[in-house]
């Protein structure tokens, strides 16, 4: 049941008020009294009333003034005041309305109209709230929404327009009656010529219409609006008298599809196009060279030694080189060299596939020597040193070039020609470039099925072991040897890891070749034992990125219990660039196989990134010097002041310091002479099988008995 409708009569005529109160208590009213607007103001305090009846004279505080102190209040606006004066008080009228009265009542009063005239009043403040509380919500909704509306009195040419619409035209606010010149004013200049085309055919032929165009903001920023025109009075001839229009405001949506478009066509880590986008303009560039008769170059680009970067320094340290190679191609390619008219990116030339792989494109070429210069170029660039993690790397590139028409007619010929290329560039020596010929596709499927063999090798049980000895210098006894895997290929017989490692690291494979060493080698120390024969510790060699597996201990020492060896024979090798990728992993990782009892050695000391501290940390227990500088020892002075810092060291630091390519008598006096303490070389013995190996021990054994 609704509550019945609270009266404030203020009065200060006592008389005056109980007629009042009678008269609309009949009408069902609930009706409150104040003798005067100070009165007044106290009742409304706590509860404002439905409707103020309000006396013009009154003591104290007169109705002019309590009416536009109850206009102040919270929610006083919204209340209708009648004030109430006399028939001829022209003045007290026009001042009642002037401090915010709804409407006025003349004494004296007709009771049996009062009730009438006080529903009359309600209903009509009702309806006022009901539609300022309508204008609210639809101002909120267009808020919300982003979206305004306006209409167009084409007879004034007059444009009323919502506040949602004026601020999404750019305008400060409200916009009293202006023109649509006026509000139109802030449309992008290239947008405005479309936008003024139809509204004059609205205007003109009664058509409606939609149109996206962009504003220009008085901070110069762009947003982009939906406009939707409808015609909503039309003259006798059929022309718009009135047109109605929304706007919305699309620029996050616009946002939403340009990031989906950069997610779509562009490489998150560069910003370069990726694959589909250059294929794409590709595929144009060929249209317009066949319509021009011109050529068109396809450069298939691939870093060198970026997989050695990125296991030696990590994956970020790799997303920055990439970073880096994509700036320098871009900047190594002036402005003339390259046109792929793309929809959208009608200059841009370079691409990124994926990984290392970049792709530069070439079009309005006449021959195919133009292309030259620019694989040269970028080849040139990419040769620069670049800076990681605070050290310098030589990373370098091979460029493989395709051209059309002679090379492939349409864009996947010319981009797998120009990656076959690119790989003839790297077999020939990589840091140059290549162009493609016919010749060039029988190497690229023996490569394809060169891996696909490497693939299936594993499960074939194609690799073996060769062993190098490791013999102590001062008595000639092995006290030690090195397993070299091998791979026994079917058709082109034992091949050198030179031939297949690389490819092996290319495919992913090294992880699984390196746990099949580890494996063989205990295989095989368990079978020397149970022969007999002195056990020696087995030193194999690992991939820096198997000191980043955690999982590695645990494959080590299951490998070591399967076979029941002791852990003292195992040695694993690794270079010095475990140094600097993720060295707190790789020094825990190193710790906990030492725990076991493994050993660890540092392969090739001298040639790669020597850090002291690091050497000092890791539970290294052997310094393997490099043959390089082994070679010219006795020859070269600066060699052997080399082999002698690092054997120093080696001992200053307690470790155990091999040589490795020992090729003459000469080499390993002059090793003797500094104390080395082992050695490795074709002076004592090739690499060999593992019963050559039993054979070496085994006559080792018999010397010492003798």
């Amino acid at each position: 049941m609704t509550a019945p409708a609270r009266i404030l009569v203020v009065d200060d005529d006592a008389g005056a008020r109980r007629l009042t109160r009678a008269t609309l208590a009949k009408a069902g009213f609930h009706v409150i009294e104040a003798g005067d607007g100070k009165a007044a103001l106290e009742a409304v305090a706590g509860e404002l009333p439905d409707l103020v009846l309000m006396d013009v004279s009154m003591p104290f505080m007169d109705g002019f003034d309590a009416c536009a102190a109850l206009r102040r209040l919270p929610g006083g606006n919204r209340v209708p005041v009648a004030m109430m004066t006399g028939l001829d008080d022209t003045y007290s009228i026009e001042r009642a309305f002037e401090v915010g009265a709804t409407d006025f009542i003349t004494k004296p009063m007709n009771w049996a109209v009062l009730q009438h005239r006080v529903r009359y009043m309600l209903r009509a403040s009702t309806a006022i709230n009901h539609l300022e509380q309508n204008q609210r919500r639809l101002s909120n909704a267009q808020r919300i929404g982003e979206m305004g509306d306006w209409e167009w009195d084409v007879r004034e040419d007059r444009i009323v327009p919502s506040e949602e619409a004026s601020r999404i035209l750019g305008h400060g606010g409200v916009i009293e009656r202006p023109t649509p010149a006026g509000f139109f004013a802030s449309v992008h200049p290239d947008d405005a010529g479309e936008l003024r085309l139809a509204c004059e055919r609205a205007v003109a032929g009664g058509e409606d219409f939609e149109i996206d165009h962009r504003i220009v903001m008085p901070d110069g920023s762009v947003r982009y609006v939906h406009q939707q025109v409808e015609i909503v009075e039309r003259a006798a001839g059929g022309g718009a008298l009135r047109l109605a229009g929304a706007v919305h405001d699309i620029s996050r949506r616009k946002d939403a599809e340009e990031q989906i478009r950069r997610l779509a066509y562009y490489d998150a880590l560069t910003g370069l196009p990726n694959r589909r986008l250059i294929t794409e303009q590709l595929g144009h560039a060929i249209a317009r060279a066949e319509r021009q008769r011109s050529r068109v170059a396809v450069m298939f680009v691939d870093l060198d030694n970026f997989k050695r970067v990125n296991d030696t320094f990590g994956h970020a340290a790799g997303d920055d080189l990439l970073r880096t190679a994509g700036v320098r191609l871009t900047a190594a390619l002036r402005g003339g060299d390259a046109l792929a008219r793309g929809a959208e990116s009608p200059t841009q030339a370079i691409a990124r596939l994926g990984g290392d792989e970049f792709i530069v494109l070439l079009t309005d070429l006449w021959r195919a020597e133009d292309a030259v210069g620019i694989a040269q170029r970028l080849v040139d660039t990419l040769a620069e040193p670049a800076i990681v993690q605070g050290t310098e790397v030589f990373v370098g590139g091979s460029v493989g070039v395709a051209m059309y028409p002679d090379d492939g007619a349409d864009a996947e010929m010319l981009l797998m020609n120009a990656d076959i290329a690119m790989y003839r560039a790297k077999s020939a020596g990589r840091g140059g470039f290549q162009l493609y010929d016919r010749s060039m596709n029988a190497q690229a499927l023996e490569r394809l099925q060169m891996e696909a063999h490497l693939r299936r090798a594993l499960e074939r049980n194609e690799f073996v072991l060769h062993y190098q000895p490791r013999v102590e210098a001062a008595s000639g006894r092995i006290v030690g040897a090195e397993a070299l895997i091998r791979w026994q290929h079917p058709e082109h017989g034992l091949l050198p890891p030179m031939e297949f490692i690389p490819l092996a690291e290319d495919a992913g494979l090294i992880i699984p070749i390196g746990e099949w060493v580890i494996e063989a080698a205990c295989r095989q120390t368990a079978a020397w034992r149970a022969q007999g024969l002195e056990t020696v510790p087995v030193a194999v060699n690992l991939a820096t990125t198997h000191l980043r597996q955690s999982s590695l201990p645990g494959r080590v020492a299951r490998a070591l219990r399967r076979h029941g060896v002791s852990p003292d024979t195992l040695e694993i090798e690794v270079t010095e660039s475990i140094l600097l990728a993720d060295p707190e992993l790789s020094t825990r990782i190193a710790r906990e196989l030492s725990d076991m009892g493994v050993q660890l050695s540092i392969d090739d000391f001298g040639t790669g990134y020597s850090s002291l501290s690091y050497l000092k940390r890791l539970p290294i227990a052997t310094l393997k010097i490099d043959r390089s500088f082994v070679r010219d020892l006795g020859v070269d002075a600066d060699d052997e002041a080399i082999v002698g810092a690092i054997v120093a060291l080696g001992h200053s630091l307690k470790l155990k310091v091999v040589a490795e390519g020992v090729e003459s008598e000469a080499q390993l006096a002059f090793l003797r002479s500094l104390h080395c303490d082992e050695y490795q070389g074709y002076y004592m013995s090739r690499p060999v099988e593992a019963e050559a190996f039993s054979q070496l021990l085994k006559q080792q054994a018999i010397c010492a008995a003798a």
